[in-house]
């Protein structure tokens, strides 16, 4: 999956780079110039939403959109953490576009 949307955010003109794990993410140097993150619920190690909460404990406030197959529950709270989206799998590509379009255009502003 990790691939596929780094793929797909490649074919539409975006830069993009996919990590393994949130503490892979944590640990590359560049995220901090990141304008946008697509970010699984269900990860490797620490969650999607552990890696929210520790973006912003570290003053990192770049829009996330989240992709994931959970209930609504985790839905609500990643948006009152400040996730600019919640998409649920599956998906249309080009849901996932408009919703990082959209996040760039909010980082930006």
């Amino acid at each position: 999956m990790r691939e596929a949307l780094e793929n797909l955010l490649k074919s539409a003109g975006f830069r993009a780079e996919g990590f393994a794990s949130a503490e892979d993410f944590l640990r590359a140097a560049p995220f901090a110039a990141a304008l946008c993150v697509v970010l699984d619920m269900q990860l490797p190690g620490m969650s999607g939403l552990q890696l929210q909460q520790r973006l912003c404990e570290l003053g990192w406030r770049m829009p996330i959109v989240f992709v994931s197959a959970t209930d609504g529950h985790l839905r609500e709270q990643a948006l009152r953490a400040g996730a600019l989206a919640f998409l649920e799998k599956p998906f249309l590509d080009e849901e996932l576009l408009g919703a990082v379009r959209n996040a760039i255009a909010a980082s930006l502003s």
